[in-house]
């Protein structure tokens, strides 16, 4: 439930599952709201990170002090609509400054419901939540809160990430085609599991036609489309529930048609291959963390959001139902597994967003690796 709070100073409260309890301003709606408290490294692309559907069901925690800057704009959105649970920032802009700016985000996130917490020491609350790791947590504002026992309790009792099956709540429910630019080259089959709109552009820039379809397709919906290659998108939740993607990307790498996954669709490559996933202690999100990839040794810049990673040995290469697999990319931070290779047939994956919505642009030669992997495929069946 959620009200308008223009020009109002309204009390708002954040109250984490293990009591530790943050005050504020309300910011956005007035009204309460529940989600996984996580934070997010970047200093800017704050509206790409609220319409990316993999925020799904997660209080989102912006570690840069200043928000709202540049307002918000009609071009850059990954999605319909904000798919955050809420929002929790410092010191937003009073005023944005954008020649593309069409209304402020405080208005964006009250047209859409978003309830948000301002006012907040967010360098005490990141630090807390590295710490203890991420966890459950809710916001309340208005002028008559219940008391602190009162949304405690409440916190505690909303649902977990762990177990948590999302990607069907966010993915489209009706396929469609995204056109090639230009001459079109190749058909691309992509499993929506939370597909942020720039993942598709990339591809179509590279001359692929696109056919978006829905985290339930079956491998008869994604080979009638005839594809040179099957993409698996990023999405919210725990990989463990995904058992259906799952048995679609087995399906695929059965026929070793090229594949090509992106951040849930890494964890879905990795159980696809026999390995295991985790949940990480506060996971990895932002526009600025360091990956090597480890078959060229070149280390970038990636954005990230993720709280589960795939557990997979480091240093060996790894025996699997479709060939010899290897770790193809590792963050210099932790050493979390970030990229996934077959050594024997088209198929890899990566744990982050090379799509560069909002940046950085280090990864965009996955898109390249993809459309080669297609292009040498197509070759060897015409030599055949």
């Amino acid at each position: 439930m959620t009200t308008s709070t223009r020009g109002a100073k309204v009390p708002a409260v954040l109250v984490l599952e293990d009591g530790r309890i943050f005050r504020g301003r309300a910011y956005g709606a007035v009204g309460e709201t529940f989600g996984e408290a996580v934070f997010s490294t970047g200093m800017t692309g704050y509206q790409e990170t609220l319409t990316d559907p993999s925020y799904c069901r997660q209080v989102v925690v912006m570690t840069a002090p200043h928000v709202g800057n540049t307002g918000v704009n009609d071009e850059d959105p990954e999605s319909s609509r904000i798919w955050v649970s809420g929002y929790v920032v410092r010191d937003p802009a009073r005023i944005p400054s954008n020649w593309r700016a069409r209304r402020s985000l405080d208005e964006e996130l009250r047209s859409q419901g978003v309830v948000g917490i301002s006012g907040v020491d967010t360098r005490a609350l990141t630090r807390h939540l590295r710490e203890r790791g991420a966890m459950r947590v809710g916001i309340f504002s208005g002028n008559a809160l219940p008391d602190e026992g009162t949304m405690l309790a409440e916190v505690r009792q909303a649902p977990e990430m762990k177990g948590a099956n999302l990607s069907e709540q966010v993915a489209t429910q009706e396929p469609y085609v995204v056109p090639a630019i230009g001459e079109k080259k190749f058909t691309v089959a992509a499993i929506d599991l939370g597909i942020k709109g720039m993942t598709p552009h990339r591809m179509a820039e590279r001359g692929i036609e696109v056919h978006v379809l829905p985290a339930t397709a079956t491998p008869e919906d994604v080979y009638a489309v005839n594809p040179d290659g099957v993409f698996f998108s990023n999405g919210p939740g725990d990989p463990a529930t995904a058992d259906g993607p799952v048995a679609l990307m087995k399906a695929v790498l059965e026929r070793r048609t090229p594949l090509f996954g992106i951040c849930f669709g890494n964890q879905i490559l990795g159980r696809a291959l026999g390995f295991g996933t985790y949940k990480l202690k506060y996971g990895h999100r932002g526009i600025n963390q360091p990956v090597q990839d480890r078959t060229t040794g070149k280390v970038e810049v990636t954005a990230h959001n993720h709280g589960f990673a795939v557990d997979a040995p480091l240093d060996k290469i790894s025996d699997t139902p479709y060939g010899r697999a290897e770790v193809s990319h590792v963050c210099l931070n932790d050493n979390v597994v970030e990229g996934l290779q077959l050594l024997d047939q088209p198929a890899f994956s990566v744990q982050y967003h090379p799509e560069a919505a909002a940046g950085p642009h280090d990864a965009a030669y996955l898109f390249d690796r993809f459309t080669s992997l297609m292009s040498t495929a197509l070759m060897e069946a015409e030599r055949a």
